[in-house]
């Protein structure tokens, strides 16, 4: 069932668990993260960053792949297509228009005045399409699709004012986590991950998930964290899979041999962060 963001990630905010996302990058990955979440009875997104959907054709053809596995995996637990680090208004509305049934506008790199007004565009188009709509403050660091950004901590009175004026459905304060490895102990600012939950009462979302342990996401998630992003580990983990598979196997060299190699290393990250976000049965 094809749905936007909002009913899964409210319900996670009132209930206290957070829902996962699981970026995808080709159709294999798609199946992966569909049948172990089918199998958990969770609601998922499946985040497609702009590099992703390029990779994979374009909006219209990663719609239709998981439109198509959907119907024919008979999935029946929520699923929300979710456009991860939307650019541009423009890259916003093709998703729109494309049929994701969510997006986020990535405005953090400009002034809040900038970001106010991109965001509140994209939400304008988004709730004509009955889109759901995140936005991002502050720079998170790290490394996304060979963007590199040092981290920036969001301002309590930026967010409130970038929430009120563009009626977005969920927010991404950056507060210490970062894309990809990290060098060192996070350090997330969970005093000020409190404040905006009272403040803002709408669900948050914790970027960069990978690495953080467990009892850190468990107080981000007590802290108003509703939405937590999965990326890097399951890279790490397929890709560790399938260079053993490799190694071990010289004379393979059937591409769909290869990549089902790393499915089973990555669905027992997905099985595990669904555990560690409470999200299981909560469809």
């Amino acid at each position: 069932m094809l749905v936007n963001a909002k009913k899964m990630l409210n319900d996670a905010l009132n209930r206290q668990y957070a829902i996962c996302q699981f970026n995808i990058n080709n159709l294999e990955w798609a199946r992966f993260i569909l049948e172990e979440c089918q199998k958990y009875n969770t609601p998922v997104i499946l985040g497609v960053s702009e590099g992703a959907t390029k990779y994979m054709g374009g909006y219209k053809t990663v719609v239709n792949m998981v439109k198509g596995l959907i119907e024919d995996l008979n999935i029946t637990i929520p699923v929300c297509i979710h456009l991860d680090h939307g650019s541009s208004i423009e890259s916003c509305k093709k998703a729109i228009d494309a049929g994701y049934t969510s997006v986020m506008i990535d405005a953090s790199r400009y002034t809040l005045e900038e970001n106010i007004k991109m965001t509140k565009e994209v939400v304008e188009y988004a709730k004509k399409n009955r889109v759901t709509v995140e936005a991002e403050i502050g720079h998170i660091g790290g490394s996304e699709d060979g963007i590199e950004a040092d981290i920036l901590y969001a301002e309590v009175e930026d967010c409130v004012k970038l929430v009120q004026e563009t009626n977005i459905n969920f927010l991404a304060p950056a507060l210490g986590s970062v894309h990809g490895f990290y060098k060192g102990e996070p350090k997330l600012n969970f005093e000020r991950m409190q404040e905006l939950k009272e403040k803002l009462k709408m669900p948050l979302v914790l970027h960069g998930g990978t690495g953080i342990p467990d009892d850190k996401v468990k107080k981000a998630i007590e802290c108003g964290i509703c939405k937590i992003n999965i990326n890097t580990e399951l890279q790490t983990a397929w890709s560790e899979a399938v260079r053993k598979y490799l190694f071990e196997n010289f004379d393979v060299y059937d591409p769909r041999k290869i990549i089902k190699a790393g499915e089973k290393a990555m669905k027992e990250v997905i099985s595990m962060k669904i555990e560690l976000v409470g999200s299981a049965n909560k469809r």
